[in-house]
């Protein structure tokens, strides 16, 4: 019988199929009285060095997405939130990340004030920016904003009622 995959001398099986990465990204918006604010963080390291992104990386093995969204935003800016996370979407254009395939796990943290942050990990800088003035965003952030907004806008359609 033939099987997709093969066991390795050291007990690992090894897929002949390929498999793409995982990574999780962690959105953190303010509602102030100008409107709504977003946590970004400038790229230290290629790709996109130097452009503006939602904190976010690669799951560790032994986390699920949601934990792997939390580690990411408090290692790239310092902000340790307990709160649960709202599932924004995956992510998983072929050509999302020019390292390979990787889909990613949007999440989304709603807080009550912007609070202090600073660039950590492979982040260069982290700073809050309004959602109707953000900087040209790094990977697919771009449409994971739209996704956001239209949450967010969903939230001020429902507290306005």
């Amino acid at each position: 019988m033939k099987t997709d995959y093969q066991l390795t001398p050291s007990g690992e099986y090894a897929y002949r199929y390929p498999r793409p990465s995982m990574t999780a990204d962690a959105a953190v918006a303010c509602r102030e009285a100008d409107g709504w604010w977003v946590l970004l963080i400038r790229r230290g390291h290629e790709p996109y060095q130097g452009r503006w992104a939602f904190p976010g990386g690669f799951m560790n093995m032994d986390e699920t997405t949601a934990q792997c969204a939390r580690r990411e935003l408090e290692e790239e800016t310092a902000l340790a939130l307990s709160t649960d996370p709202l599932f924004v979407g995956l992510f998983d254009s072929v050509d999302r990340d020019p390292r390979g395939r990787v889909i990613t796990a949007a999440y989304l943290f709603i807080v009550d004030q912007r609070y202090e942050v600073r660039g950590g990990d492979d982040a260069k800088e982290a700073r809050w920016w309004r959602t109707d003035d953000l900087p040209d965003l790094a990977f697919d952030h771009k449409e994971m904003m739209l996704k956001i907004s239209a949450m967010l806008k969903t939230r001020d359609n429902e507290t306005d009622r």
